[in-house]
């Protein structure tokens, strides 16, 4: 039985764009051969389910064979994924593009290539350039939580380290983000239908519950808590806060919930206590 031949390499390459993503740059070359973009991608990986799925998990082999057809190194290629990125902050890339540059957008291109900054859920600021971000089809958006823009840049940072280059701190930028998001309750309880508004983030940025209830916004789970832009610096400051605070504060968040909510909040901040706990015990072990 003779073994199916490896997809040849591509007669004609189209160079990436800088911080291009690898399912638009294999989109952009469908478009050019004229045929869907699974088809392209299943040609050059007849496995692969999905464009999304190469972007979050990429064998070696695969980018080897990837690399053969594309004529790119294979670490090119890897930096144009998301592969680096931990697992547990796969819930802050968003599934389409949801924020861009208006200094680093590639602008009248077509197709309109996808870069990997305008998929990072954490950020409120370009990677490249350092502007502010901005809303597609939009202008400048003002947040309502200016006032917290050093704190929001600072949790940006945090996230952006755990994420991208798996520097951490005492403990993890993304869960303590996620627990933020969790609901809170408030005295006196409210009517039933406006318990939605309450978050824990609310109990640091006191600012959130009034802007969420002017503008009925529902916000996201902690399942995947990525903010609209104008309001992820709050969400972002928060972290930083708690961050900076220490252990003690998630225990004293602990206070703003009863019930379930309560018992799920106290077991993930005890787990991260307690591992904050090790590392420094470990760290500390390794300067004797």
């Amino acid at each position: 039985m003779t073994e199916t031949a490896p997809p040849r390499q591509l007669p004609v390459r189209l160079p990436p764009y800088p911080d291009e993503l690898l399912s638009s740059w294999i989109s952009r070359h469908a478009a050019f051969y004229a045929v869907p973009p699974l088809v392209m991608l299943q040609h050059c990986l007849p496995e692969a389910s999905s464009l999304r799925a190469v972007d979050l998990h990429l064998s070696g082999d695969q980018e080897v064979r990837l690399a053969s057809i594309f004529a790119a190194k294979p670490a090119v290629l890897r930096r144009m994924t998301f592969i680096n990125v931990p697992k547990s902050s796969h819930r802050l890339i968003a599934a389409r593009p949801a924020q861009t540059c208006a200094r680093c957008s590639p602008g009248s291109a077509e197709p309109a290539p996808i870069l990997r900054n305008q998929l990072l859920g954490w950020r409120i600021t370009c990677v490249h350039c350092g502007t502010l971000l901005r809303g597609f089809g939009k202008g400048e958006l003002r947040s309502p939580f200016r006032q917290n823009h050093r704190a929001a840049l600072r949790g940006e940072k945090l996230l952006d380290d755990e994420a991208e280059r798996g520097i951490r701190t005492w403990t993890s930028a993304t869960e303590i983000a996620r627990l933020l998001l969790m609901r809170r309750v408030i005295w006196p309880l409210p009517r039933e239908h406006e318990l939605w508004r309450y978050r824990v983030l609310g109990a640091i940025i006191p600012d959130l519950d009034h802007v969420v209830a002017e503008q009925l916004q529902n916000l996201p789970t902690p399942a995947k808590p990525i903010l609209p832009l104008d309001m992820r610096p709050a969400l972002l400051a928060g972290v930083a806060i708690v961050e900076r605070a220490g252990p003690e504060m998630l225990r004293m968040l602990r206070g703003h919930m009863m019930g379930d909510n309560r018992a799920r909040f106290s077991d993930a901040a005890e787990n991260m206590i307690a591992q904050a706990g090790t590392l420094r015990a470990s760290r500390q072990m390794q300067l004797i």
